[in-house]
Order: structure tokens, then C-alpha cells, then sequence
């Protein structure tokens, strides 16, 4: 049985998540300790228990410690499952990093799939569902599999009751990418979503964003969604001739809506200024789907802890090597298999 420690690098609910996914591709047991021992509230938590009970349920898994506030988790899978399966967080935690959890077994699960997750959509500390939908699984297609996801209603904090559907049609093996430029500018698009909120506060978030970059109203959208709790996200989405990327700011109680625009602004403009393809977020979320496929590479900027820990974590069941190479502000990363 593989030992991984939940305090090591970033120390957060990566790890736990990355470990499951493993698991449950290679077939491997394995013990999480010391689960988010740093953190505030330590241990597992509402969106990590629903991302355990997901694993168990896809990898027909045997498992100890599947509770709330449990710091150490025991999973022996079987075999991944494909088919028809419903996952609810059961409050506003992120369901995105339920399929987060998921997606990775079922992409090589010899079928197709189809996915039901509730739960908080637009969460921050987590990608919103326009960032899958936009950004990260339209890479994954490029690497063989079929995936398509479609929103259902969006679900903020405290309410939650957010869902979104996924359908996947697998392949036996994914297909190495390679990420060097991000081209020419396609189209930008400026979203602005409110529910239960005026309409007035998206009107002033995109404001600022054609201040701030100068798009036009007609690459602007302000969005009023059905809800079940108030709500409010910013999402400027770049699409590139080889790579698209969604940049986020979230309304927050007593943050100005300006503020909230702003963050997304100035995500937006830094991965500009780097003229790389791939954003921080996005560079994490495709670490471990280019270890799958045994190699691959893409530019991106400085990586954050949270990417050089979930390396660590695939290192630990995959035979891949990951090399990085500086290059004034941008970072190369290529994956290779680990005898290479």
C-alpha cells in the first residue's frame, strides 16, 4: 500500500484528490495521512468527503475513514466504472473538484459515461464550471477522448444547489500535447453573471473591464441566473488560435463590484504580458492528464506550489519524469516517461 502525507507542499485537498484518481487508474491502495492537517478546519470536509464517496463509487472501491473531519483515509479500488453516475456535494462545496476527482479514471475507463454533480459551480478557491467547459476540457479532447459538459443552473456560497452534466466517451490511451504558443487572438468575451443580485452590479463589473482593456460592448454579457442563493462571478475568456483561457473574479459580501472585475483584470492581463499559453490553474489542472499519456509540454508562467505538490503526488504512482525550463518570466514544463 502507497503512504502519501496530506501536510506535504501545499498541503490542501489536492492532494487527496490527485491520490484518489491515481488510485483508482493504477490500481494501486493507498493511505492519505494527515489530511489537511494545516488548514483551519482540518480533515475532510463536505466537497472532500462527496470527491471519496465519487472515487468509491467509479473505482468500486473498499474504503476507511470516509467521514466528516477524518484526517486519515484508507481506498482500495478494483476497477473503474464506466456509466451512468450522479454526485451531489450536499452543500455550496465545489462539485467542479468532485469531477476534478473523476474525470481522470473515466477518460481511459474502456466506455462512456455520463456525470450528474450538485453542488457549488462558481466557488472561489476552486475553477469555475466555465473554466472546464472553455478551457480545460477542450484540451483534453485534443487528447483523444470525447468530453462535453453542459450547465444546469449555477450554485454559489452558502446556498449551493448548483449542477452541471458531463458526458465522456473514453479512449485506451490519451495522447501526448504539446503547448508552445498560444497564437493569435480569436475572441474575447466578458461575462458578467448576477442572481439574485441588480443587474446594475454586472453593468459596473463590465465597466471596468472596458476601461481596463478596452474590449467592446459587443464582447460583453451580463448575465441574471436562476439561483438558489444570491451570486456573482466575472469570467473574461480569451480564445487563442491554440489554447483558450478564463480569467475569474468572485462577488464576495461587502467587496465592491469594481474589486471584483479587477481581479479577473489583472489575471488577465499578467498572462497576457507572459504571452504563454497556459495560465497558472490551468498548467495544475493538466499535469496529471499529460502524465496519463506518458509525455508531453506546455509554457506557462511561474508555477505555483499547488502545481509542484501535485507533481510530487504523480510522481509517487506513475513512472513520468517532469523537467521545467526557465525562460525569463515563462516556465517550460515537459513530462516524460521516467526511463527517458
Amino acid at each position: 500500500m502507497l503512504t502519501i502525507d496530506g501536510t506535504r507542499g501545499e498541503g490542501g485537498g489536492q492532494i487527496l484528490r490527485s491520490a484518489l484518481a491515481l488510485s483508482a487508474i493504477t490500481g494501486t491502495a493507498v493511505r492519505v495521512e494527515r489530511i489537511r492537517a494545516r488548514r483551519q478546519k482540518p480533515g475532510l470536509l463536505p466537497q472532500h468527503l462527496a470527491a471519496v464517496r465519487a472515487a468509491t463509487r467509479i473505482a468500486d472501491a473498499d474504503v476507511d475513514g470516509d467521514r466528516l473531519g477524518s484526517r486519515e483515509l484508507v481506498f482500495r479500488p478494483r476497477r473503474v466504472r464506466a456509466g451512468t453516475h450522479d454526485f451531489a456535494v450536499g452543500t455550496a462545496g465545489s462539485a467542479t473538484l468532485v469531477l476534478q476527482t473523476v474525470l481522470p479514471p473515466l477518460l481511459i475507463a474502456g466506455g462512456s459515461s455520463h456525470l450528474t454533480l450538485e453542488g457549488g459551480t462558481h466557488n472561489r478557491f476552486a475553477p469555475p464550471f466555465e473554466f472546464l467547459s472553455r478551457a480545460f476540457l477542450p484540451l483534453i479532447a485534443r487528447m483523444g477522448p470525447t468530453v462535453s459538459a453542459t450547465l444546469d443552473r449555477p450554485g454559489f456560497y452558502p446556498a449551493g444547489g448548483g449542477r452541471f452534466t458531463v458526458d465522456v466517451t473514453a479512449v485506451p490511451r490519451l495522447t501526448p500535447l504539446s503547448l508552445y504558443e498560444r497564437g493569435a487572438i480569436r475572441r474575447r468575451h466578458a461575462r458578467a453573471l448576477v442572481a439574485r443580485l441588480p443587474r446594475t452590479i454586472a453593468e459596473r463589473e463590465l465597466a471596468v473591464v472596458s476601461q481596463a482593456l478596452g474590449w467592446t460592448t459587443q464582447e460583453q454579457e451580463a448575465v441574471v441566473a436562476d439561483s438558489m442563493g444570491p451570486g456573482n462571478v466575472v469570467m473574461l475568456e480569451i480564445e487563442c488560435d491554440h489554447a483558450t483561457e478564463v480569467f475569474t473574479g468572485f462577488g464576495e459580501r461587502g467587496l465592491p463590484a469594481e474589486s471584483v472585475a479587477l481581479t479577473a483584470v489583472q489575471e488577465a492581463q499578467t498572462w497576457l504580458t507572459a504571452d504563454v499559453p497556459v495560465g497558472t490553474h490551468l498548467a495544475d489542472q493538466l499535469l496529471l492528464p499529460l502524465a496519463l499519456a506518458g509525455g508531453g509540454m506546455f509554457r506557462t508562467m511561474p508555477l505555483t506550489q499547488h502545481s509542484i505538490t501535485n507533481m510530487e503526488v504523480i510522481r509517487a504512482f506513475l513512472p513520468v519524469h517532469f523537467s521545467t525550463r526557465n525562460d525569463a518570466t515563462r516556465i517550460t514544463v515537459e513530462v516524460t516517461p521516467a526511463s527517458a
